[in-house]
């Protein structure tokens, strides 16, 4: 008989967690500033296992619209459905990041 297939968090990921060999985990990256209203993209740290994502939301781009605790909540779209994910700031890719008195003209 064949083993039981994996269905575990991460199963499947072999290669969406796979990191470079010296790439480490700095402190920098641990205490990033992020705010309300950035624009960030959920890029999964494979060496922090708190606030780890699910691996379908990994590379999806969304918006931070809170906090629980020390957690950025991120609003992402995933097809139809907007969705929240509540995860750890090593997580999260700033990509744009709105200053409070600025709007946007587009």
């Amino acid at each position: 008989m064949a083993n039981k297939k994996a269905k575990g968090k991460r199963s499947l990921t072999r290669s969406r967690y796979r990191r470079n060999v010296r790439a480490k985990t700095t402190v920098n990256e641990l205490i990033k500033p992020i705010k309300v209203d950035d624009v960030v993209q959920v890029n999964a740290n494979s060496s922090v296992h708190n606030g780890l994502p699910h691996r379908r939301m990994d590379g999806i781009t969304g918006k931070v619209i809170g906090f629980q605790g020390d957690c950025p909540i991120v609003q992402l779209k995933t097809g139809n459905k907007t969705k929240k994910v509540i995860t750890h700031r090593v997580h999260l890719k700033l990509l744009k990041q709105i200053a409070k008195g600025e709007k946007n003209d587009k």
